[in-house]
Parts: structure tokens; sequence; C-alpha cells
């Protein structure tokens, strides 16, 4: 038989741990209202631009149902927009398969600076990566022309906005079919052009979002080509972790993210 004293003592103990329980829970509601309501404060158009990984296959209309592709960008704007439907948020996606630095750069215009936003987010350099394992002898010359060609459509976009908030997201590449062929080749590049690209985030006090961790605890789970199905494409589940791991990095700049760590 229990003394009377311990059970006292597990009774007391059990009420204290309810009681934080119910505590931290208020604290999280709280949490929770403040960023819910921070968010529908104000309107703000989210740009996400790059290549195919943006792209989607988005629609090249206004037909609503397709006008986002299907990708992380329209998991981040589906989330996004349907949790602060009152703020009137708008996203557009102008990412283009193939797209390499110098077709983004001849394009800004219509295609980010006349869509005039408040959030830009840019995924650009496994094409550049592709172009320059094909070429007989790329040098640094070629880093060169993708770093100031990268910062010159920053500039142009910070000149016309200075209070733009961009996210400049890592390139990544796996081994996976014929990337395989070329890994090393592929793998070096893309680490080169990510160090420029983690020059530039630095220099215009960009969010960084890199992937390659995400996906780097995604493959202890499942194999690799069930998240990166030909080394370079995310499949479907791959593209929802990208969206997860996007909101958790630019929440550290657009507070009222933060209320999806309290859902």
């Amino acid at each position: 038989m229990k003394h009377p004293t311990s059970r006292r003592s597990f009774i007391h103990s059990a009420s204290l741990t309810a009681l934080a329980t119910l505590a931290g829970n208020a604290v999280l509601a709280n949490e929770y209202s403040r960023a819910k309501k921070s968010g529908e404060s104000k309107s703000l158009v989210f740009l996400f631009q790059g290549d195919s990984i943006t792209d989607g296959n988005r629609g090249r209309n206004t037909d609503p149902n397709h006008i986002m592709g299907h990708g992380y960008a329209f998991a981040v704007a589906a989330r996004v927009g349907a949790d602060f439907a009152s703020a009137g948020h708008q996203f557009y996606n102008r990412g283009i398969s193939g797209n390499k630095i110098t077709d983004l750069k001849n394009r800004w215009q219509q295609d980010t600076l006349d869509i005039k936003p408040d959030l830009l987010s840019i995924l650009v350099g496994i094409n550049d990566a592709s172009m320059l394992i094909n070429k007989p002898a790329p040098d640094q010359k070629d880093l060169d022309d993708f770093e100031n060609t990268y910062r010159d459509i920053l500039q142009q976009s910070k000149q016309q906005n200075p209070a733009l908030l961009f996210v400049i997201c890592l390139p990544f590449v796996y081994p996976v079919t014929k990337v395989k062929e070329k890994w090393d080749a592929y793998s070096n590049t893309v680490v080169k052009l990510s160090a420029r690209i983690k020059k530039l985030a630095n220099e215009f006090n960009a969010v960084l979002v890199d992937f390659s961790p995400v996906f780097g605890k995604a493959i202890q789970q499942a194999p690799l080509d069930y998240w990166i199905w030909d080394g370079i494409h995310p499949t479907v589940p791959a593209h929802e972790l990208m969206a997860r791991e996007w909101i958790k990095q630019v929440s550290t700049r657009l507070k009222f993210l933060k209320l999806y760590q309290y859902k």
C-alpha cells in the first residue's frame, strides 16, 4: 500500500504539471493571436522568381487555378493566403523553366520591377551550373559574371524599393540518374555558385534559404529519388519540405509567419 504522503506528492506534482501545461498553452495561444493579427495588418506582394523548380508548370494566363504552378511557391501562397485572407496578400510566380541568371536579367523589368514586390524570392543557379560544366574550360570569369549579373538585378530592385525584402535561395543538386555521370563537376560548381550567392545575400541583407540540410534529414526517412527524382527537380513531398523551410527562414523577418510555430 502506498504511503498517503507519496500519494499527495504525486497529486501535487501532477497538478503543477497540468497548470504548467495550461499556462504554456495560454502563452502559445497569445503568441498565435499576436502573429495572426500582425499578418493581417498590411497587404504584401510576394513574388517568386527562378527556373523550373519555381515555375512548377505554372499557367501563363490569369486562371487562378494554375497561376502559382505546382511547387513550393504554390504551397507557400496557399498556406499564407488562406491563413491571412483578410490581409489580401498577393502572390506571383514568374519562374521560367531553363532560366539562368542572364535570362532573369533580360526579363527583369516586366517580370519583377513592374510587379513591384514587397518580398522577392529568388531560386536560380542550377541551369548556370549545367552550362558551366558543359563548357570546354569554365573559369573564374564565369563565376564573376554570374555574381555581377545577380548583383545587378538585386540592385535594380533595391533602387525601386529600398524596403524590399529579399529571400535568396541556394541551388541544390543530387547524384540521381544522369547527374551521377557528372556528379563531381555538378557538385563542385554548385558549391562555387552557392558561395557567390551567400555573399550577395549578406550584401543585400537577405533571408538566406538553404534547402540542403532539409533534404539531408529527409533522405534518412526515404530514398534520395523519393525527394529529388532526377537529381535536380523535387517531387511533391520535397516541394512541401521546401515550403516549410522557406516559411521558417522568412519568419525571422516577417514575424507574423511565426504563427506556424504555434499551430
